[in-house]
């Protein structure tokens, strides 16, 4: 997944300013306790990101 499909996504999902605020807010127990602007910047796959912020905020498995 790129940067731009995993941007699309949670724009689509949450809105542009909640999207915002869950990727640089809120912590991700699927990556230690960092957010998804911090473990993508640390290098994480987008698409490990998104699923574990699916997860989080209980997106219906078909939307991942």
């Amino acid at each position: 997944m790129r940067l731009t499909e995993f941007t699309e996504l949670m724009v689509t999902e949450f809105g542009a300013s909640s999207a915002d605020s869950i990727l640089v807010d809120h912590a991700l127990l699927d990556f230690g306790g960092r957010t998804g602007a911090q473990a993508i910047e640390d290098g994480e796959e987008v698409r490990d990101v998104w699923v574990a912020i699916c997860r989080d905020f209980d997106v219906p498995r078909n939307r991942w």
